[in-house]
C-alpha cells in the first residue's frame, strides 16, 4: 500500500495505491465520495487489490482535505459541481498518476465512484480518455457541458428509494447514453437509499443490496478486462 503525492496546478494531491501482484495488472482508480479520500474509498482500492488489480484512490480536494460534517462536505464539493471543467481537469491528473504507477497496465483502466465519485467516474468516461469501464454508484448522472464520445462500458448501481437522484435524471442519461450507441447497463436495488453500500452511513446502509452491488462490479471488471 502506497500514498502517490501528485498535483493539479498549486494544489498538492495525494493517491492511495494498492497491489498484491508484482507484476503489470490492469487498473481500478476509485473516486471518493463528498467527504473527501478516506478510509472508505482505500479499503476499497485494497479490495481491488486482491481480486487482483492495482487499486488507485484518487484525490479530488487536496492532500489531508476530508470533510467533517454535510455543511463541510458539501462546501468541498460545490466547486466541482459549479465548474465541470475543474472537474474533468483534477479527475484528469487523478488518471495520469494512476497510469505512472509501476504495475499499472495502462491499456485497462477502470473507473468505479460512489456517490459524488459516482459523477467522476461519469465525468471521466465522457473526457475522452482511453478506459475500459466505468462504474457509478448512487452518483449524479447529468452531463458536463462539455464532453467527448464515450468510448467505455457503462455500469449503473441505483437505490430505488434514493431520495437524491430522481428518477428523470436516471432517464436522461440512459437517452444521452443509449443516443451514444454507449454499451452502458443499469441495476435498480429495491428497499434501497443513498449511500447503501457504506457502512458508515448509518440506517441507509443495506448490506444485501451491497452485496449484490459488490457481486456486479466484480463481474463488470471482468469481462472489460477480459480475465
Amino acid at each position: 500500500m502506497t500514498l502517490v503525492p501528485y498535483t493539479d496546478g498549486p494544489t498538492a494531491l495525494e493517491g492511495f495505491a494498492a497491489h498484491t501482484i508484482p507484476e503489470k495488472r490492469p487498473v481500478v482508480i476509485l473516486c471518493h465520495a463528498w467527504n473527501g479520500r478516506d478510509p472508505f474509498i482505500c479499503e476499497k482500492a485494497e479490495m481491488m487489490a486482491r481480486w487482483g488489480y492495482v487499486g488507485f484512490a484518487l484525490d479530488m480536494y487536496g492532500k489531508g482535505v476530508i470533510g467533517k460534517s454535510k455543511e463541510e462536505n458539501a462546501a468541498l464539493k460545490k466547486p466541482f459541481i459549479e465548474d465541470r471543467s475543474l472537474l474533468q481537469r483534477r479527475l484528469l491528473k487523478g488518471y495520469e498518476a494512476a497510469c505512472s504507477l509501476p504495475h499499472a497496465d495502462s491499456e485497462k483502466i477502470a473507473v468505479v465512484g460512489f456517490g459524488f465519485g459516482g459523477l467522476c467516474a461519469l465525468d471521466l468516461a465522457r473526457s475522452g480518455v482511453k478506459l475500459r469501464g466505468a462504474v457509478s454508484v448512487y452518483g449524479h448522472y447529468d452531463a458536463p457541458p462539455k464532453k467527448k464520445p464515450v468510448t467505455a462500458k457503462i455500469l449503473v448501481l441505483h437505490g430505488y428509494d434514493d431520495p437524491i437522484v430522481e428518477p428523470e435524471e436516471m432517464r436522461h442519461f440512459a437517452d444521452e447514453m443509449t443516443k451514444e450507441k454507449v454499451d452502458w447497463q443499469a441495476h435498480t436495488f429495491s428497499h434501497t437509499l443513498h449511500a447503501f453500500m457504506n457502512p458508515e452511513a448509518g440506517l441507509t446502509y443495506n448490506p444485501l443490496s451491497a452485496q449484490r452491488a459488490w457481486h456486479e462490479i466484480q463481474g463488470f471488471l471482468e469481462e472489460i478486462f477480459q480475465l
